[in-house]
């Protein structure tokens, strides 16, 4: 069994890793590549294979940076299957109409840009020459290659003597991590972890108890550190909405679609439900992707925990606010710029590479009063990572904003494991004597690394390893 590694290899995003093993060629994920202009260019580049060649993909999870070029790999000649999950194909089509109706607006701006100022033109998630990375015929053609869905423990054929399994990863709605196993001559098998949860969230199950394998290949996003406790850290979610709720100011949330908008909403609900928020707050959840996610949690109760599953179907929605608005239209998300207090914000990006959080981060970044709370990973190189970071003043739409708002970091809300999380979870896996550390940082690479025993790797993009 070969592997080679076309993504997250030595950094967070972009995650695509390719096995060969029985005649065939699988690819695990297909993952857009995010932060600056680098990252840009690397998306528009050659895969380092050749899609036409590869039989199928397994897909780990719905996030962009696991399936955003998909649509790309069909586009240049891939004819296979995609296996998923339910509802990770569900989530998946969300993901990948989202990203190429985003590419085709701004590559149409680039290009009006350029015909004003007689520029060649070329900007982010597309190829120099103002044409999108792909449109949303390649999306949909890319939807059209999944196959019915993966079920969690059951073995899969990809053919003879190759066989996957996906058991529960517990990251977002859907995830999984999956075992690939070929019995040509001699069973091998490799672990992928995907990206893994935490124990004891409430909307998900937890990671389950993994297989056994001769190798892993595993995230390290937060292997250099712990993340505060959940319950503690909702108490800090509360805490500094209402203190900007009682400086007269909004409260801005730049957040991820999946997973991190409904866990929000049923913190806010909480805090309601507790007497710590006010039941008369106004919550407006600005995202079209966001809001249809929130549907696909009330329709795939067998990747719910199994507490909120039972909320749901006894008829209680785990995700109703009284003040709460769903914000689908353009124009309905502009008007919200006008709200100069009292109001939560919530929009994508979760990283403010893109999408309406960057205007409503324009218009209250530079107000003391307001609030910007972070309650995800930021990969270096994006605008959310600027901000954590101290950055004074940024860039929006052409202008220099002052950072005077509040910016709070709230890491456990985080839907990776932390170190502990991360390392326990290793430690079960029986018999491999080799890990493949991906989808990290260096430092966080650095730091988990000698926590390991056996065989440690850290591959480079492109290398490639028999196992």
């Amino acid at each position: 069994m070969k592997l080679s590694f076309h993504g997250a290899a030595r950094m967070v995003t972009g995650s695509c890793h390719l096995v060969e093993a029985a005649g065939r060629r699988v690819l695990i994920d297909c993952g857009m590549i995010q932060g600056g202009p680098a990252a840009e260019a690397a998306n528009a580049a050659a895969f380092g294979f050749d899609p036409a060649a590869i039989d199928c993909v397994l897909l780990t999870h719905a996030h962009l940076d696991h399936c955003g070029r998909l649509p790309l790999l069909v586009k240049r000649g891939f004819r296979g299957s995609i296996i998923a999950t339910a509802a990770t194909r569900d989530l998946a089509r969300l993901v990948l109409l989202d990203a190429a109706h985003l590419q085709e607006e701004e590559a149409r701006r680039d290009a009006a840009h350029a015909a004003r100022h007689g520029q060649r033109h070329g900007g982010r998630g597309h190829a120099a020459g103002g044409e999108p990375l792909y449109t949303l015929i390649d999306a949909l053609d890319a939807m059209g290659r999944f196959v019915p869905p993966a079920k969690l423990g059951e073995e899969l054929t990809l053919g003879p003597g190759l066989t996957a399994r996906f058991v529960e990863a517990g990251h977002i709605l859907g995830s999984a991590s999956i075992l690939v196993t070929t019995r040509e001559g001699g069973i091998r098998r490799v672990l992928f972890s995907g990206d893994l949860g935490s124990p004891g969230r409430p909307l998900l199950p937890s990671p389950a108890a993994p297989p056994a394998a001769d190798a892993v290949v595993m995230e390290t996003t937060y292997g250099d550190r712990a993340h505060r406790r959940y319950d503690a850290s909702v108490g800090e979610f509360l805490d500094a909405v209402a203190a900007s709720f009682a400086r007269g100011g909004n409260v801005v949330i730049p957040t991820f679609a999946m997973e991190r908008a409904q866990e929000l909403l049923f913190a806010l609900r909480g805090g309601i439900a507790s007497g710590r928020l006010a039941a008369a707050m106004q919550v407006y959840l600005d995202s079209p992707m966001a809001i249809s996610a929130t549907e696909l949690f009330r329709r795939h109760p067998e990747a719910l925990a199994p507490a909120l599953a039972a909320d749901i179907a006894r008829g209680k929605d785990p995700f109703a606010l009284p003040g709460l608005h769903f914000v689908r239209e353009t124009a309905a998300s502009m008007a919200l710029n006008a709200i100069r207090g009292g109001a939560v914000l919530m929009a994508g990006s979760g990283m403010a590479t893109g999408g309406r959080v960057r205007h409503h981060l324009r218009h209250n970044l530079g107000r003391p009063e307001a609030a910007v709370i972070f309650v995800g990973y930021a990969a270096e190189g994006t605008l959310a990572r600027r901000i954590i970071d101290g950055a004074r003043s940024v860039r929006l739409f052409g202008e220099t904003i002052p950072v005077r708002a509040t910016i709070h970091t709230i890491n456990g809300f985080s839907g990776h494991a932390d170190q502990a999380g991360l390392l326990a979870w290793r430690r079960a896996v029986p018999e491999a004597a080799r890990t493949f550390l991906v989808h990290g940082e260096a430092r966080a690479m650095d730091a988990f690394a000698p926590l390991l025993s056996g065989t440690v790797i850290r591959p480079e993009l492109g290398a490639s390893a028999e196992v």
